[in-house]
């Protein structure tokens, strides 16, 4: 069976960045034991994720670049924020440190974490970017098994597992 909409993809991936100097950079890999598994089709990869792998099989092997833009996006010099400090230590909470990402909730619920950029004597700068914005993503591995999905995975619109009957 050929990747193709709503069918059930499990595959192994490395993704890589690429630094100032040009090099790649090791980011994450999901491996045989720990596959990524995903419908494909209903908007949960990367739109141009999956355009690379359309039409591929079990058993092929793949690799592609993504840009910026066809990833997570460039860096939106607007998503920075300088949070003050007592929203982390009225709690009795201690204060982040440079190069940590923190949880964060808006007055909506919605909760979305942000990578601390500096501290300052009364605020906190932090980044709301995603983590791999303004960078190509580089993927490479190989598609472990492609399988029609069942009527319970397309209602609920996500994989139940490789074999389709797990996680829930």
């Amino acid at each position: 069976m050929n990747i193709s909409p709503n069918s059930v993809v499990a595959l192994t991936y490395e993704l890589h960045t690429t630094n100032e100097e040009g090099q790649q950079v090791f980011v994450e890999k999901a491996d045989q034991e720990n596959p990524l598994v995903f419908l494909y089709g209903v908007g949960m990869m990367l739109p141009k994720f999956e355009e690379h792998l359309t039409g591929l099989k079990t058993g092929d092997e793949y690799a592609f670049e993504l840009s910026a833009e066809d990833g997570y996006g460039a860096i939106d010099p607007g998503a920075f924020a300088d949070l003050p400090k007592t929203m982390f230590t009225e709690a009795g909470g201690e204060l982040p440190n440079v190069g940590d990402v923190i949880p964060l909730q808006d007055n909506n619920g919605n909760q979305f974490r942000a990578g601390v950029t500096a501290v300052h004597e009364d605020t906190i700068s932090v980044d709301l970017n995603h983590p791999m914005a303004g960078k190509n993503l580089v993927f490479n591995g190989v598609i472990l098994n492609v399988r029609e999905a069942t009527q319970d995975e397309l209602a609920h619109g996500h994989a139940h597992g490789a074999d389709g009957h797990s996680g829930h």
